[in-house]
């Protein structure tokens, strides 16, 4: 649920930087409230990539250590998780 308040506001900031361009505010206001979603929708992916890692870990640590193809293939899902999200 705190992942969906914070896209709540997220919603509610992007929204408001629509109402700014419309009525006309200043670019210099505009880019500050930008820059305002943009490391709000930052800190979001940090956490579920955060969790994602851990969900990584978790089920790693209940592998079969003789199985290297699934060991293989969690280590890929979690690089492409971390390439996703730096991209």
């Amino acid at each position: 649920m705190r992942l969906i308040n914070r896209l709540n506001r997220i919603i509610q900031n992007a929204s408001d930087i629509k109402d700014m361009l419309e009525k006309g505010y200043e670019n210099k206001e505009i880019l500050t409230q930008i820059a305002a979603v943009r490391t709000a929708l930052n800190n979001l992916g940090k956490i579920i990539l955060k969790e994602h890692m851990e969900e990584c870990v978790l089920e790693g640590m209940s592998l079969n250590h003789d199985d290297s193809q699934e060991t293989e293939d969690l280590l890929n899902d979690l690089m492409d998780a971390i390439h996703k999200f730096t991209k």
